[in-house]
């Protein structure tokens, strides 16, 4: 085992920063980046609390549910969940924020960075509603950095290429959930129609 302890250790493994490719960062939502947002269907959301403990949340809803509202601002809707709330109990702690963007069978991915707030004023989560329910809430991000990032990871991994996808991975909470308790096969099936049914009713 051999770790990489500074900033020199790491340069002398993956060589020095590419001359202007810095460049691209900038610290607002360009044209390019709302349009791309506006297509997105998914994002990856990563938060932190003020003792570095970190978390990494999936959000998605239908092309362009995270709005943007001005160059410096955009906002994400909180729809019903596991309410384990990681993410938020983070904002609270420490307001920082990173968002990865995917458009389905796009190569690049956007980056975002900033802090956010939550936000339950009434006005916005009606404004944020789909499926005729208004959001739990918003997550508002204040924009640090924004940035394309290039399509190495997605073509490495033929993330888009269906042809190359396995059959469907099934996970069984059910299953998770009577190992850990040491509970019987009534318990795995009443767990995982309780899934079933929140998949199909409370989006």
């Amino acid at each position: 085992m051999s770790i990489l302890k500074t900033n020199e250790d790491l340069r002398s493994v993956i060589g020095a920063k590419i001359p202007g490719l810095e460049d691209k960062v900038i610290d607002h939502i360009d044209e390019f980046a709302a349009d791309y947002i506006a297509h997105s269907p998914f994002i990856v959301m990563a938060t932190t609390d003020c003792e570095g403990n970190c978390d990494a949340s999936p959000k998605g809803d239908a092309p362009g549910f995270v709005q943007v509202l001005d160059p410096k601002t955009i906002v994400i809707p909180d729809r019903p969940g596991n309410k384990l709330a990681y993410g938020h109990e983070n904002i609270l702690s420490s307001g920082k924020i990173g968002l990865l963007f995917f458009i389905p069978g796009t190569r690049e991915t956007l980056r975002v960075n900033g802090t956010a707030q939550l936000d339950s004023s009434a006005e916005l989560r009606e404004e944020l509603a789909a499926r005729g329910k208004d959001a739990v809430l918003a997550i508002r991000v204040t924009v640090e950095e924004c940035f394309f990032h290039c399509g190495k990871a997605v073509i490495r991994s033929n993330l888009w290429q269906t042809e190359k996808w396995e059959s469907p991975y099934r996970v069984s909470f059910g299953e998770m959930y009577a190992k850990r308790k040491n509970a019987g096969n009534d318990v795995i099936e009443a767990v995982d129609n309780s899934i079933a049914n929140d998949y199909k009713n409370n989006l």
